[in-house]
């Protein structure tokens, strides 16, 4: 049976962009959390696990539920301390959000932390360095899509899990980059907004696609996604398309395709060949 990674971007939705460029506000605290429990629970019930790259402000916020994530086995990976740009961030300011995330982050589970995602795929050129030098062993910022107006792509064509260096000759070598999925072909992310836009349909075929090819699937979701979210003024009308329960049994239905559900630093480790080891 072939391999797929189910990444969850662990953040709320306060913790968007698009919640704080908006005009409004939403009095309803943590609004996303309780989508961790459905992920936990729905995952748990199918033998299958995930990788978690978790925002540390919240992980300070709400410790119980990021460690209840690690206890159920699945992987604790960093995605920044406040989820802000790192383009619009001082050098010195990116090496706190990178060192600071896997230093809470470790405490708080245990684990590792050897992968990093970065809010948006958003990179910046001394990204792989500060990535070595804060210890992690891995990242999956890069998207091998078109580029979008207004949004990301047009920049790598990276689609399997590699070292660094294929991404920047200039990389640390024992960093290895694992992108995130798109559809071949078309060229167009399979999940986050484009699983809400075009259906769990399309993300399963690509999915197909791509294990024909020998490339395994990585997946991204957020837990606001699955929320029933408040209506906020100035939230553009794309970020509430099919979110609530619509996404959850879109991603109940990806979970059922026959695929092994595993972690992105299990496909790392055994699809890229490094000088060095994981996290350190």
């Amino acid at each position: 049976m072939s391999e797929a990674v189910l990444s969850i971007d662990v953040e709320l939705f306060d913790q968007t962009p698009a919640y704080r460029a908006a005009e409004g506000t939403t009095d309803r605290e943590n609004v996303g959390l309780d989508s961790l429990d459905f992920l936990r629970e729905t995952l748990t019930d199918r033998n299958a696990t995930a990788t978690c790259f978790v925002v540390s402000s919240l992980a300070e916020r709400c410790p119980e539920a990021i460690r209840a994530l690690a206890e159920s086995g699945f992987e604790i990976g960093s995605h920044t301390h406040r989820h802000r740009l790192l383009s619009t961030l001082s050098v010195d300011e990116r090496r706190e959000e990178l060192d600071r995330s896997r230093r809470i982050l470790r405490d708080l589970t245990g684990q590792s932390v050897s992968g990093f995602r970065a809010p948006a795929f958003d990179i910046t050129d001394d990204h792989f360095d500060l990535l070595d030098a804060a210890g992690y062993g891995y990242d999956s910022s890069i998207v091998a899509s078109r580029r979008i107006p207004g949004w990301y792509g047009g920049e790598h064509d990276l689609q399997r899990p590699a070292s660094a260096t294929a991404v920047d000759p200039g990389a640390p070598a024992d960093l290895a980059e694992l992108p995130a999925s798109v559809m071949p072909g078309l060229r167009l992310p399979l999940t986050g907004t484009w699983l809400r836009f075009f259906g769990p349909r399309y993300t399963a075929l690509g999915m197909r696609l791509l294990a024909r090819r020998g490339i395994t699937p990585v997946l991204y979701v957020h837990p606001w996604e699955l929320a029933d979210l408040p209506d906020v003024e100035g939230v553009p009308s794309r970020v509430y398309w099919h979110t609530g329960e619509w996404m959850r049994e879109a991603v109940g239905y990806l979970l059922d395709r026959p695929f092994e559900w595993t972690t992105a630093e299990s496909v790392v480790e055994r699809q890229v060949p490094r000088a060095g080891g994981g996290a350190r």
